[in-house]
């Protein structure tokens, strides 16, 4: 295991809060900033098409990291990451918007992948799993602080929410300096495209990473229009979604306690029940107070099975494939975010979409057991 010092791994722990960060940073001065920009009809799509730049160049980032090493790809990931984010600012108009946040979701992908791979590589065993639950838990708190950065600035200049974009690059100097370089692994070129053994096993881990983004991105969509209806503001509405978050670092934090007594698929399956548990309350709840515990079971159906979904990947993976398979588990936790938003086009009322996210997750519940006797 190649020695790692404490800087190195917070700086690896910012680097995943890039994750979160690409879309949330504009999310507070959304409205103010598609106009400014143009296109007041995309506001929504400022923020989901990052994901599909994901779920796109995720292949192509798996193999360069493979190829090239996760270390140069991360660097390379991070410079492009903060310029092309910033850059949104002075792109007037749909299609340079579009093409931006596209590519900007493509840099996003590298540095997913690579970040997780690094962590793959400094730790071992246990040790791995408690650093990816620490990522979880990064990831979460990133979102928070973020958020709250962000409709700050924004309240200040719609243009200044831009300005985080640069962390990125602040981020490229702390790894240069603090983390080291790891040797060059076995080439990609070496390895038959054929698909491999880790392949048919991670296949229900990306679905339930997939799964998992649709349930928990179709409450944040659409609890803000639920709480509206039911009079809350927009003060009430962010609390709410903070409080969701703040449970997931708390969640994320005990997964590996609950992963090593139970296993990982038990684990899953409790993700999943909490997740069902927490849709159906929203559908039903009659108020915000009473959105409390499922709000309360989101979170915690978020920290039990992303950062769970991580540390398969990097236990299923062959060292040589890590990259690729990384980046496979990209494009399936962007993909879900990005198939949620398209929960809002169900038809009847908006407790429909709490419904059907509760479907899925009794499909997954019953998917991951069938997995749990198989492999028992």
């Amino acid at each position: 295991m190649i020695p790692i010092k404490p800087a190195g791994s917070i700086t690896l722990l910012a680097v995943s809060c890039l994750t979160i960060m690409v879309g949330c940073v504009i999310v507070p001065g959304l409205s103010d900033i598609a106009a400014q920009l143009r296109v007041a009809y995309l506001a929504s799509w400022l923020v989901t098409l990052p994901a599909l730049g994901v779920i796109l160049a995720g292949p192509l980032a798996g193999r360069a990291i493979d190829r090239f090493g996760a270390y140069p790809m991360l660097l390379i990931g991070l410079f492009c990451y903060g310029g092309l984010g910033v850059a949104g600012m002075w792109l007037p108009g749909a299609v340079p918007q579009i093409i931006d946040r596209i590519i900007l979701g493509c840099a996003t992908a590298v540095v997913m992948s690579a970040g997780t791979s690094l962590i793959a590589i400094f730790y071992q065993a246990e040790a791995r799993l408690k650093m990816i639950a620490r990522q979880g838990m990064a990831i979460e708190l990133g979102g928070v602080v973020f958020l709250f950065v962000g409709g700050i600035l924004a309240s200040a200049s719609w243009r200044y929410p831009y300005g985080l974009y640069l962390f990125s690059w602040v981020l490229l100097v702390l790894v240069l300096i603090c983390v080291p370089r790891p040797q060059q692994q076995m080439r990609a070129e070496t390895i038959e495209d054929a698909v491999t053994s880790s392949d048919r096993q991670l296949r229900p881990v990306w679905l339930a990473a997939f799964c998992s983004m649709i349930c928990f991105f179709t409450a944040v969509i659409m609890l803000p229009q639920r709480f509206a209806l039911m009079g809350a503001n927009a003060a009430h509405i962010g609390y709410f979604l903070s409080f969701v978050s703040l449970v997931a670092v708390l969640a994320a934090a005990l997964m590996p306690h609950v992963a090593l007594q139970f296993g990982n698929y038990p684990t899953l399956i409790m993700a999943f029940i909490c997740y069902l548990l927490a849709h159906l309350e929203f559908a039903a709840a009659p108020n915000v107070v009473l959105c409390l515990p499922g709000g309360i079971l989101l979170g915690m159906g978020f920290g039990l099975s992303v950062p769970l979904v991580n540390h398969m990947t990097v236990e299923t993976s062959q060292p040589h494939e890590r990259g690729r398979q990384l980046a496979r588990l990209s494009m399936a936790i962007f993909g879900g975010q990005f198939m949620a938003a398209f929960m809002t086009y169900l038809p009847g009322h908006l407790s429909m979409a709490f419904i059907a996210a509760a479907v899925l997750a009794a499909i997954n519940i019953i998917a991951m057991r069938q997995i749990l006797v198989r492999y028992s």
